[in-house]
Formats: C-alpha cells, structure tokens, sequence
C-alpha cells in the first residue's frame, strides 16, 4: 500500500478524487454493482469522464473511453475500483482499457470478487503501467460496503440508521412520535435508502410512527425498495401505512413460527408476505431473519430502528455501519434513550469513522463501520 502511494503524485491524488465524486453519483441506481468513477487524462488535460450510471449499464470505464475516443491513446485511466476481467452484463473492462490504448492506470481499490477481481494483472499482461490499489481495504469498503461484504459474507449487509438528540434520545417520552432531525436530514435519509435492497424495522416503530418507508427519492429504472417488518406475533393493522404501495415496494412481514393463522391470512389479504422464523429470548432470531433475507435475495438492508431492535443488532455484532443523525435540541430526563440499559457492553472498538461529518441543515451526520477481523 505504501508503495503505491509512492509511487503517485498529488496529481494523481487529485485525479483519483474527482473520480470518486463521479462514482457517488450512482448511488441507489447501481447495486448490488459496486459505484465505479473513470477519469482519462493525457497531457495533464481531462478527455473522457464517467460513472457506473445504471445496473445493468456500461460501467464507468467504457463511458469514459467514448467520450475520450481516439485521446485515449497513451492516456492515464484514473478508476476508483479495480478494472474487471470478467465477462458479466458487460464485456471486461480491463481489456477495453488495453484495447483502446491506455498506456497507464491508477485504481483506489482492489476488486474483491473471485470473478471480477485480478484485472490489474490482466492489464499487465498488456503494457500497462498499474499504480494500485492506491486505497486501502477500509477506505474501498467505505465507498462500496455492501460489495466488499458480499465478497466474504453470505448474509445481508447490514447498516443502522439513528436520529439522536444532543442528550442522546430518540424520543421526547415512550410511544410518542417524535421528529428529531430536520427536512435536510429527512431528504438524505430518503436518499440512503434508495442505496439498499430493503428497510427494515421492529413493532415499536411500526405502531408509534405508522411509516410507508419508501423513498421519495427514487433511482430510475431500478425496482423499488423493500420494506421488512419484524412483528412476532403479527399484529398489523390491515390499513397500515405500510401495505399502500405494496404492489412496488413489496412488504415482508416476520413472525414467529406458529403465529395464528387467522392473523397470517389477514396480513397476507393486506399484501404482507409473511416469513416465520424461529425466536431468541430478545424476541426473533435475527441471525434466522437475516438468512431468510438473503433467501430473499437481499444484498443490504437498511434498519431504521426502533431502539430495542437497533440495540439488538448492535448487541449480537450483526451491524456494519451506523449513520447516526445528531440533531442540536435535548429532550430531557422524559426522553427514551437510543442506547439502552445494556449499552456499556456495546463494543464500540470495532467502530471507525467512515467519512468526515457532514452537516444536514442543523444536523450533523456520523457514518461509523464496523471493521473486519
């Protein structure tokens, strides 16, 4: 890793950033694919620019080297991602590099797939000069959780999403609705979830806050996010928020097993598909929840709480990433805390800052992951 950064210059540094802005902006349009930035620069001029726009699409690198046409020879391919080698929806976009010219490439991380990683080898086998990875492992993790995770992992990727006060609570008094954070805080909510396969939250929630959980921001040509909620005993008011847009944004309802069949029947009349799983002494069984998820197909779920299924999932480690919204108002000694009477055993050694904090109106966000090994 040292080696690498010796061997690129602040230009290069520069390049490779303006890259990883580009890649941002296929969030919620791209996954379970990785955000991917190119940037083609010759004779210190940038010629061809692009990003992983949509799944299914051409990935950032062939975008890039359109747009450049025939600059691209003898030019420098800035990629935030390792080039891929292999044949997917799209042909390897190591070879398209080789093919068009490129004399040398920088790449921030290494491809941790068993089939799309090792392009930089493939890139060397055809006279290219390869300065990478250039991040490490946590910093490419950072910019593409779910994908890094889905490398070495067969359970869903799994973040947690918490509005706090200053006094750290998450309501002014229990079962009462309370809106913490503000409408810039709210949008960018929106616009995480679009990020994940699914939104995920317990019985507490659902009763308190009567939520749709849907994305407002919504990706274009990309299905909608799914809505998972954790009821054990299934008691959902048919005429929930929830079940209206059920028809795109399907609603997975998780019970217990043995669950009347009378309350089954009722949810599924609503648009629920139910999921029984077995429980724990805390409630379900989350580690059942979440391999029936990946059952499901779900790459990455999104838990937006409540406070006794957010400290769950922290207390049995089974959470990558904590977007914490801290909000400037206090709630007082009424007010119900985000971590609860267990949380001096929370093993907050694990958890590193992702990025700097970033301001949402008045309120600033913390994004924490969880490191590996």
């Amino acid at each position: 890793m040292m080696s690498e950064l010796r061997r690129v210059s602040s230009n290069d540094v520069a390049h490779l950033e303006h890259a990883r802005a580009l890649a941002r902006r296929g969030w919620g349009r791209v996954h379970p694919n990785p955000l991917v930035g190119c940037v083609i620069v010759k004779d210190d001029h940038v010629v061809g620019e692009g990003y992983h726009e949509l799944f299914g699409g051409p990935h950032a690198e062939i975008i890039a080297l359109e747009e450049a046409k025939d600059r691209a020879e003898g030019a420098t391919a800035y990629v935030t991602l390792e080039p891929c080698r292999h044949h997917g929806k799209t042909p390897p976009c190591a070879r398209a590099l080789v093919e068009a010219g490129i004399s040398r490439v920088v790449f921030g991380a290494r491809d941790p797939g068993a089939k799309s990683g090792g392009g930089a080898g493939l890139l060397r086998d055809g006279d290219v000069d390869v300065h990478g990875p250039t991040w490490s492992d946590q910093v490419g993790r950072a910019e593409n959780p779910a994908f890094f995770h889905a490398a070495t992992h067969d359970t869903p990727y799994v973040a947690l999403k918490l509005a706090v006060s200053l006094d750290s609570s998450i309501a002014a008094r229990p079962g009462e609705r309370t809106q913490i954070t503000g409408p810039e805080a709210g949008c960018e909510v929106h616009r995480l979830r679009t990020g994940f396969d699914a939104v995920m939250i317990g019985a507490g929630t659902l009763r308190i806050d009567n939520p749709r959980l849907t994305a407002r921001t919504k990706a274009v040509d990309h299905s909608g996010v799914r809505r998972i909620l954790l009821v054990p005993d299934g008691s959902i008011s048919s005429d929930a928020a929830i079940f209206e847009e059920a028809d795109e944004s399907p609603v997975h309802v998780f019970v217990r097993r043995g669950t009347s069949e009378v309350a089954l029947e009722r949810l599924e009349k609503a648009g629920a598909e139910i999921n029984p799983v077995k429980t724990s002494p805390a409630g379900l069984d989350l580690d059942d929840v979440l391999r029936v998820c990946s059952d499901l197909g779900l790459h990455s779920i999104l838990c937006e709480g409540g406070a006794k299924l957010a400290n769950a999932l922290l207390q049995e480690r089974l959470v990558n990433r904590l977007y914490l919204f801290v909000a400037p108002t206090t709630l007082g000694s009424d007010g119900v805390p985000a971590f609860m009477e267990n949380a001096r055993d929370l093993i907050w050694s694990d958890f590193e800052p992702a990025f700097p904090p970033e301001l949402h109106g008045r309120d600033t966000l913390i994004v924490l992951d969880r490191q590996e090994g």
